[in-house]
């Protein structure tokens, strides 16, 4: 056996972009790739080349070099020599799936991924699990292992290749059904080309070695030929070829070692009338070769038939799991919409297949071929013949039968009828002469509620029926006159032009309706999730507005960091196991699984995971249609990816908002911190270093001081430690306000009483201020904890004597004003700047240049500001009299005892 290596590191593919961006996408694919397992590929042209036995081979040389090596799974198909390379390795006990009655062996993929090896062996890629298994194909379980880490070497023959499905049964005549993806050899690290000649081959065969005797006489004769097997192995070298070339381009890319041109982005569109999953495998095979990114688009000029509706399904997502995208395309011309798309996307080729030519629109050249060779003078137009254009005649009848539904032809005929009782009825009783208006309108109206054929099919009753019935000779189609013959002829065509019209506009209309409908439910949507605070109210808009746009039952799971998780509940209480297993497969992939797709298809759910900004879920969406649909309409599909994605935005806003307001509390919280700590520094050390001091001068020096000296100091310690007392005392109150603990033991006193009292407290501390009162006479007493209004009085007074100028005086007025009382205190210091006026309040904050700072705790006024707010009023501060100074000015509502309010 002769066995070729072609390897190479493979990166992602890249984007449109320019070469900057091709490096970067590159170089960040490049780092996606290392966060997860790496695969290993040993290709081959056909059963029998010696896949397996390479990938034995290179399994016990990575375990010689100290490698964890775990055998996953590996099909010897009963030869010895490839048992025997199993020897020494650990192989991991298959799990046991159960299928009407029977026992069936699959590879255990929960616990390979308890156990983690470095490397997995996963013979056969392209195997079709068992029903009831995890994944419906292997390649599925191979990509869960590979997302947690684990490199792994696996098996395929070039036929199970999807994108090559086609090619391969033109060469061989055998349509295979296990196929893999191309995108999974995007996960690709290695590929390992096992290469046997056929004639070695075919040896093998007749030895034994492949197949028991009576299957390998019957290969023999059908697939194992020579010339399959040489054009097998051509495809198959090809194949490694081209993808070691694109690895080879990508890394240089990457290393950023030579840019490369911009990549030309392919187009192929489909039309739904039997080749597009042909023209979908085409289209992958080129834009491979080009490396390009493609997609594949259809253009809905109305409502599909049911037919049409299953088979662009399928194409798209068999362009999805080639790696391509897919788009529907709304409009009423499909060369505008076609040319359109390929203008926004920047592409250079349109792929189609041949359409279907009509001999009048080829005489006008109107065919879409001819249209789009006419006007995209700048696109590489590729026309694919199709394998089933020889049966576009049988085709043709069958759209035909469809198009003329049974309902539509009795309405064509009773729209008939009813035109020729009313153009008699309009002849005899209005003696209306010219009665082709009457049957043209009825074209309109059918052409105007169903199908084109319906409308020519009116046409040509209408034709017929104004014939035969208005036209002399009546009675007959003959016709006497050549105005009469004249006459009918410009009717049936102008019947058939209208009637194209009306269908026309009509088809348009529904296309407008379906766009429409798309675009307000996420516009509802979007406003919904617009208000949403929070992840609980971003669930519910969602949810919502996800069971009425689809008409289904829906569930929307985001989970937060925290311990707890916005929709558990829901989520879990009408769920079975299995729907859930679904649901956090969903999740933890950030892949659809559940109905609908190949992932535990069996749960009723079908369920779309919210991708954030990374590979990470945020969440999931769980959607139950009812039983009868057996899978969503392309639109449906569409508009809840669309809305999913939508939620999915909302759900990173609002979590973006929470952090930047924790972010903000937490800023704020280090700053209250840093300022408590400098405030409790300076102000406690403060007075004890007075204190300390005048208590050391008195010890030490106090037989020898005059009395004079002893009081002073005496004093010293007094007001330094009454200081001390008040500092204490504000911190205590600003504790009681922050928790809510201020309690208020309302009493009577008069408003002189109030300031006086503060004032002169003031006084005992600062004798040289002076203050000039006025308080408005007749002033009645308010109903207030007289304690704590004194003390907010304190700290505005005491705030104002620490800045204003030496013999300056302090104003205090009351009045009242609008059933309250105003009390402001106007000093004449420097004041403060209008932008910081509002700050003052805030705890800790001082201003060197106004009214805080110096010696201030940055606490006298936020103390204020609650005390008076804990009696209904407020505190603000405005420019002084002449606009020097500044004026704090205290509000209080007038309040009465409970006894005297009743």
């Amino acid at each position: 056996m002769r066995r070729a290596t072609l390897s190479l590191p493979h990166n992602k593919r890249m984007q449109e972009s320019d070469d900057r961006g091709a490096q970067a996408d590159a170089l960040m694919g490049t780092l996606q790739r290392a966060r997860g397992g790496r695969l290993t590929v040993f290709l081959g042209a056909a059963p029998g080349v010696g896949k397996t036995y390479a990938m034995l081979t290179r399994a016990r040389e990575l375990q010689q070099r100290g490698t964890d090596v775990v055998v996953g799974l590996v099909e010897t198909h009963g030869r010895a020599d490839t048992a025997k390379l199993l020897e020494g390795l650990e192989i991991l006990p298959r799990a046991r799936v159960l299928h009407e009655g029977r026992a069936l062996e699959e590879m255990d993929v929960d616990a390979l991924l308890a156990r983690k090896p470095q490397v997995a062996l996963v013979d056969e890629l392209a195997h079709r699990n068992a029903p009831g298994s995890r994944h419906e194909r292997r390649w599925q379980d191979v990509i869960d292992l590979l997302d947690a880490g684990i490199d792994v070497h696996s098996t395929i023959n070039i036929q199970h290749l999807e994108s090559l499905n086609d090619i391969v049964h033109r060469i061989t005549g055998v349509r295979v059904s296990e196929t893999v993806p191309d995108s999974v050899f995007d996960r690709l690290r290695d590929i390992v080309l096992v290469d046997l000649p056929p004639g070695e081959l075919i040896e093998r065969l007749n030895q034994g070695k492949v197949y028991l005797p009576d299957h390998a006489a019957q290969a023999l004769q059908s697939f194992f030929v020579p010339s399959n097997l040489a054009a097998l192995r051509e495809l198959a070298m090809q194949t490694a070829a081209d993808r070691v070339d694109n690895d080879l381009r990508q890394e240089q890319v990457a290393r950023g070692l030579q840019p490369v041109a911009l990549r030309r982005h392919v187009i192929v569109a489909l039309d739904g009338r039997g080749q597009s999953e042909y023209l979908v495998r085409v289209g992958r095979r080129m834009a491979e070769r080009r490396n390009a990114p493609w997609a594949v688009v259809s253009v809905q000029t109305g409502p599909w038939p049911a037919q049409v509706q299953a088979e662009v399904d399928r194409a798209f997502a068999l362009a999805r799991g080639l790696g391509g995208d897919a788009h529907i395309l709304h409009g009423g011309n499909v060369v505008d919409a076609l040319m359109d798309h390929a203008t926004r996307t920047g592409a250079s080729t349109i792929v189609l297949g041949r359409t279907r030519e009509r001999p009048l629109a080829r005489m006008f050249n109107r065919t879409i071929t001819q249209q789009l060779l006419q006007r995209g003078a700048h696109y590489e137009i590729c026309i694919i013949g199709t394998p089933a254009a020889g049966q576009a005649s049988r085709r043709r009848f069958a759209d035909t039968r469809d198009a003329l539904r049974a309902g539509d032809m009795l309405f064509a005929l009773l729209a008939s009828a009813a035109s020729v009782v009313l153009a008699g009825l309009a002849q005899r009783f209005v003696g209306l002469d010219d009665l082709s208006m009457i049957f043209i309108l009825a074209v309109l109206v059918v052409a105007s509620r169903t199908r084109m054929a319906a409308a020519v099919v009116a046409a040509a009753l209408c034709f017929l029926a104004y014939n035969f019935f208005f036209i002399e000779p009546r009675f007959t189609f003959l016709i006497s006159a050549q105005r009469g013959v004249i006459t009918v002829l410009l009717f049936l065509g102008t019947a058939l032009l209208a009637g194209r019209l009306a269908s026309k506009l009509r088809m348009q209309v529904l296309a407008l309706r379906a766009a429409n409908a798309h675009a307000t439910a996420l516009q509802g949507l979007g406003r919904s999730l617009a208000s949403a605070a929070d992840p609980g109210q971003v669930a519910q808009a969602g949810q919502q507005a996800l069971k009425q746009a689809l008409d289904a039952e829906a569930v929307v799971h985001l989970g937060v960091e925290s311990a707890t998780e916005v929709g558990v509940g829901a989520l879990s209480g009408g769920l079975t196991e299995r729907d859930l297993a679904a649901a956090q497969w969903s999740r933890q992939h950030g892949q659809p699984a559940g109905r609908f797709t190949d992932t535990l298809s069996a749960s009723a759910w079908w369920f779309l995971p919210l991708r954030g900004g990374g590979n990470d879920a945020l969440g999931v969406v769980g959607l139950r249609f009812v039983p009868g649909v057996t899978r969503p309409t392309l639109e449906q599909a569409r508009l809840a990816e669309a809305m999913v994605e939508d939620i999915a935005q909302a759900t990173l806003r609002t979590r973006l908002v929470a952090d930047l307001e924790s972010a903000k509390i937490g800023a704020e919280t280090e700053r209250l911190r840093s300022a408590l700590l400098s405030s409790v520094s300076h102000d406690l050390r403060s007075p004890l270093a007075s204190i300390i001091g005048a208590a050391e001068s008195l010890d030490s020096y106090g037989a020898g001081m005059s009395e004079d000296d002893r009081h002073s100091l005496l004093d010293t310690v007094r007001l330094e430690g009454e200081r001390l007392d008040r500092y204490i005392q504000n911190l205590l109150d600003m504790t009681r306000l922050g928790h809510g603990g201020l309690t208020l033991n309302r009493d009577w006193i008069g408003v002189d009483e109030l300031i006086g009292a503060a004032v002169a407290r003031l006084q005992r501390y600062q004798p040289g201020a002076c203050f000039d009162v006025h308080v408005a006479p007749d002033m009645a007493a308010l109903w207030v904890h007289p304690a704590l209004l004194e003390q907010a009085l304190f700290n505005v007074i005491e705030n104002a004597a620490k800045f204003s100028p030496v013999g300056e005086h302090i104003a205090i007025e009351a009045r009242d004003r609008d059933g309250g009382v105003l009390i402001d205190v106007v000093d004449r210091g420097p004041g403060i700047p209008e932008n910081e006026r509002k700050r003052i309040f805030d705890m800790f904050f001082s201003v060197e240049r106004g009214d805080r700072g110096r010696q201030s705790t940055g606490l006298g006024l936020a103390i204020t500001q609650g005390m008076v707010g804990a009696h209904g009023g407020s505190v603000e501060a405005f420019a002084g009299p002449d606009g020097r100074g500044t004026t704090i000015r205290i509000t209080l509502p007038r309040m009465l005892p409970a006894a005297e309010r009743a």
